[in-house]
C-alpha cells in the first residue's frame, strides 16, 4: 500500500520561501507509471493543484503558481519536495501530497493526511 506523509513548517512569514517534503512508502517514486503531486486547500475554498512530478523526474506546474513554485525529488530518500517562494497570507492552506498511476487529479489515488501552513508575521 502506497503511503505519503507531508512534513514542513506550520508557520511561514510573508515573503519567505515555504518548503514541504513528501515521504513516500510502499512504492518507489521512480517506478513507471507513478505521478506525484502537490495540492492545497485554502480555508473555505476548494482544492487547488500546484504541480506534478513523475517517475522520470519531469515536472509540471500550475500556470497561476508557476513563477513561484519548484518541485524536486530525492530518489535516495524516496521523497519529493515543494518550494513556494514569496509567500503571502493568501498562501495559507492545508497542503497535501498525493500519488497515483497516471497524470491528473483523477489518478491521484493515494493522499497524505495534509499539513496546515499559515503565512503570518
Amino acid at each position: 500500500q502506497v503511503q505519503l506523509q507531508e512534513s514542513g513548517p506550520g508557520l511561514v512569514k510573508p515573503s519567505q520561501t515555504l518548503s514541504l517534503t513528501c515521504t513516500v512508502s510502499g512504492a518507489s517514486i521512480t517506478t513507471n507509471p507513478y505521478w506525484w503531486s502537490w495540492i492545497r486547500q485554502p480555508p473555505g475554498k476548494g482544492l487547488e493543484w500546484i504541480g506534478y512530478t513523475n517517475f522520470g523526474g519531469s515536472t509540471y506546474h500550475s500556470p497561476s503558481l508557476k513563477s513561484r513554485t519548484s518541485i524536486s525529488r530525492d530518489t535516495s530518500k524516496n521523497q519529493f519536495t515543494l518550494q513556494l517562494s514569496s509567500v503571502t497570507p493568501e498562501d495559507t492552506a492545508v497542503y497535501y501530497c498525493a500519488g497515483g498511476m497516471g497524470y491528473g487529479p483523477a489518478s491521484m489515488t493515494n493522499w497524505g493526511q495534509g499539513t496546515q501552513v499559515t503565512v503570518s508575521s
